[in-house]
C-alpha cells in the first residue's frame, strides 16, 4: 500500500545505530545488566485509580458520543472505548500470535531485525537513542503485510501469522476512522465530514515487557509522547503498566475495564490540529516481576505529505489564534526523530 510505505520512507532519513534497535537477549538474563539499570521507579499504584476509574470510559453507542469523546480528548486526552464491534476472539489470537513471535530464541528474532533506516520489523522503540538507559522492551512493527517478514521466521507455517495480522489492521483501521470522524464533528460541528477525502495511514506495533528481575529499576518504555493523531492500545489479560502523568496527579496506572476494552491516546499530529485543545499523552511503561505483558498497538495518522493546520474555528474557539504554525507530517516526523519532546517549541508561535 502506497501510504503505508511512505510512512516507511519517512523514516530512513533519521537512520539509528544497531546497538539502539536490537534488543538484549531476554531469555537468556537472570539480573538486570547496569546498561538496563534506571534510578529507582515509583511504581506505587494510585488508590483512587484502581477502586474509582476517573478515565473516561465510552460507549460507542451512547447517543451522544460526539460530546463524550471530545469532552474525554479535552480533559484527558485519553480514554478507554467498549462497545466497539471487536470480538474478543480476535484480541485473543492476535495476542496468541504476538507471543508465538516473542517466544522465538534471540537468534530467530534477528533474522527480522528492523534495519538501520527502516521502520518494520523487530527491534526496541525508536526513542531509544534519546535516553542513557536501554528498556526492558521488545517490539515488532507492522506496516502493511508482514509476509516477508513471518516467512523468514516460519518459512511453511508464516500464514495464521499474516491473516490474524491483517484482519486485526482491518479492524483497527475501521474503528479509527469512526473515532476520527466523531472527534472532527467534536472540533468542526457546522462542517460536513466524509472519510472518502481523508487519506489515512498507520502502523501496527506489537509490544513485549518480559518478566523483568528487578522492576523498581526498570522501565518498559521511557516517558514520550505518540507522533500520530490517535493510538488504539489493547492491553492483554487485562494486565497493566500503562502509566500517564496526570497535572497534579502525579503517573496513574491506566487499567483496561475489561478483557476487550481499548484503551485511546491523543498523539502530537491531534494535539496540533487542535490547535493545544486536546494534549497529547505523556506516557510511559512500568514492567512485573512475575507477568510477561504483550501490549498491541495501533497508531493512526494522515499521509506524510498532508499539511496539518490548527483549526482555529473550533466550538469556544472563535477569534483564538494558532498557536502552532502549518507543519508537513513527514517534516514533524522528522523533527521529532531528532528532538523528540523540545519538538513542540520548534514548531509553537
Amino acid at each position: 500500500m502506497a501510504t503505508s510505505s511512505t510512512l516507511e520512507e519517512s523514516f530512513k532519513e533519521n537512520p539509528l545505530s544497531l546497538q539502539h534497535i536490537l534488543p538484549i537477549d531476554f531469555h537468556s538474563i537472570q539480573e538486570v545488566p547496569n546498561s538496563h539499570l534506571w534510578p529507582t521507579i515509583n511504581n506505587s499504584p494510585i488508590s483512587h485509580d484502581e477502586k474509582n476509574p476517573t478515565v473516561p470510559i465510552l460507549d460507542l453507542l451512547a447517543p451522544n458520543i460526539v460530546e463524550l469523546i471530545g469532552h474525554a480528548c479535552k480533559t484527558w486526552g485519553i480514554f478507554q472505548v467498549v462497545n466497539h464491534g471487536i470480538s474478543l476472539q480476535l484480541f485473543d489470537e492476535v495476542e496468541s500470535q504476538a507471543r508465538r513471535l516473542f517466544a522465538l530464541p534471540a537468534e530467530e528474532k534477528v533474522k527480522v531485525v528492523r534495519s538501520t533506516t527502516g521502520a518494520t520489523g523487530y527491534g526496541t522503540a525508536r526513542i531509544t537513542p534519546f535516553f542513557s538507559k536501554f528498556m526492558w522492551h521488545e517490539g515488532f512493527t507492522i506496516m502493511d503485510s508482514p509476509l516477508d517478514h513471518a516467512k523468514e521466521l516460519w518459512p511453511h507455517d508464516y500464514k495464521k501469522f499474516c491473516d490474524v495480522m491483517g484482519d486485526y489492521q482491518k479492524k483497527m483501521k475501521a474503528l479509527s476512522f469512526q473515532l476520527w470522524m466523531l472527534i472532527l464533528n467534536y472540533l468542526q460541528p457546522s462542517q460536513e465530514h466524509s472519510i472518502k477525502s481523508f487519506e489515512s495511514t498507520g502502523a501496527l506495533q506489537l509490544n513485549s515487557y518480559p518478566c523483568c528481575p528487578n522492576p523498581n529499576h526498570a522501565l518498559g518504555l521511557a516517558p514520550h509522547t505518540d507522533s500520530l493523531f490517535l493510538t488504539i492500545l489493547h492491553q492483554t489479560n487485562n494486565t497493566k503498566g500503562l502509566q500517564i502523568l496526570k497535572k497534579d496527579q502525579g503517573w496513574t496506572s491506566i487499567t483496561p475495564v475489561s478483557n476487550d476494552a481499548l484503551i485511546v491516546n491523543v498523539g502530537d499530529l491531534l494535539h496540533i490540529l487542535s490547535n493545544g485543545e486536546f494534549p497529547s499523552v505523556y506516557h510511559r511503561v512500568l514492567v512485573d516481576q512475575t507477568k510477561h505483558r504483550v501490549s498491541i498497538a495501533y497508531f493512526f495518522g494522515p499521509q506524510v505529505d498532508s499539511v496539518i493546520v490548527p483549526l482555529v474555528s473550533s466550538k469556544d474557539n472563535v477569534g483564538v489564534v494558532p498557536k502552532y504554525r502549518n507543519v508537513k507530517v513527514k517534516e514533524y516526523i522528522d523533527l521529532k526523530a531528532k528532538h523528540l519532546e523540545k519538538v513542540f517549541s520548534m514548531i509553537r508561535f
